[in-house]
């Protein structure tokens, strides 16, 4: 238990790190909102499947055929659970209800709902997995991050992006991120080695994968005003729903159906991880609440010191 906080408290600590590097670049115009805008382009489309062709570069075998398929329906279990409890919490005005802030309102729904489904199962968690649990953890979050990009690039694009004019069903199914993942399947499954030519650049950019989104996130955070770290009581919602409530039961239901070992922890690592990075690089892109999503995310990834090394280490006594 107290390696595992070790090593999470580590890890989180080292984001942090790089988001106050985002920090100081906003707070001292290093960086200016269109390179934002350009470098949050970077990320969705080229980094992120990257970072899924990279993890898939494994010799096909049954018993990681297996894992895999626990992890995409862990997966599924641990996005729809929150999907319904994001429904359930957060519910838009009526017509006709508080007109004059009818917009505000469902800009910020958007964002609460966004932000209690998706976790940063890739950004933090593929990183803690590695420490962790190895290739074969890394593996098996690659599993949970291909539903995460499955449902991030559909529901949760439709999602930030309705009402504006920003989402295209033919987009969503031509994503690079969602191209990759079936690339990435491919290449497991025939157990296809990608040559150096092409897979060195590829590793090369999916190292970006953790230190460019906090850069982005710090940069969107020098302009909150830090005395409203933390908001209204909606936002607590967010915290306790994301950080605890849904992983501690996808914890009970995979328990119970019989996960052990590094597949149970590595899937719990992905369900427990804070609000994705993605809410506030959505938020920019479609013109949503961009303090709200990078006030989510900063303050769940602090809490998440505790939360994650708590939780984490329950499914590691429980494996």
């Amino acid at each position: 238990m107290l390696q595992s906080f070790q090593i999470v408290g580590t890890q989180v600590l080292v984001l942090f790190v790089l988001i106050v590097i985002g920090f100081f670049c906003g707070k001292k115009k290093l960086l200016s909102g269109q390179a934002i805008r350009g470098i949050n382009d970077l990320v969705l489309y080229l980094v992120n499947p990257c970072v899924i062709v990279h993890a898939f570069q494994r010799e096909f075998n049954i018993s990681l055929l297996r894992g895999f398929l626990f992890a995409l329906l862990a997966a599924v279990i641990a996005h729809g659970l929150c999907l319904i409890l994001s429904f359930l919490i957060f519910r838009m005005k009526k017509a006709g209800e508080d007109a004059g802030n009818a917009s505000g309102d469902e800009n910020r729904i958007r964002v609460l709902r966004f932000a209690t489904v998706f976790s940063n199962c890739g950004f933090m968690a593929l990183p803690l997995l590695d420490a962790l649990a190895g290739a074969d953890g890394v593996f098996y979050g690659a599993a949970y991050l291909t539903v995460f990009n499955l449902l991030i690039w559909s529901y949760g694009q439709y999602s930030m992006a309705k009402g504006t004019d920003g989402f295209s069903a033919k987009k969503v199914l031509l994503n690079p991120s969602i191209i990759s993942v079936f690339i990435g399947l491919i290449l497991f499954f025939t157990s296809t080695t990608l040559p150096d030519l092409i897979a060195l650049p590829i590793g090369h950019m999916a190292a970006l994968n953790t230190p460019v989104p906090m850069i982005i996130i710090g940069y969107t955070i020098a302009n909150l005003d830090l005395k409203h770290l933390f908001g209204p009581a909606d936002e607590f919602l967010v915290y306790l729903f994301r950080l605890i409530v849904s992983p501690l039961l996808l914890l009970g239901i995979l328990y119970l159906i019989g996960l052990r070992g590094t597949l149970l922890v590595s899937c719990i690592v992905s369900a427990s991880a804070p609000v994705a990075g993605l809410t506030t690089m959505f938020s920019i892109k479609y013109g949503r609440d961009t303090s709200l999503s990078s006030r989510l995310v900063a303050t769940s990834t602090l809490l998440s010191i505790l939360t994650m090394t708590l939780i984490v280490g329950i499914a590691q006594y429980l494996s």
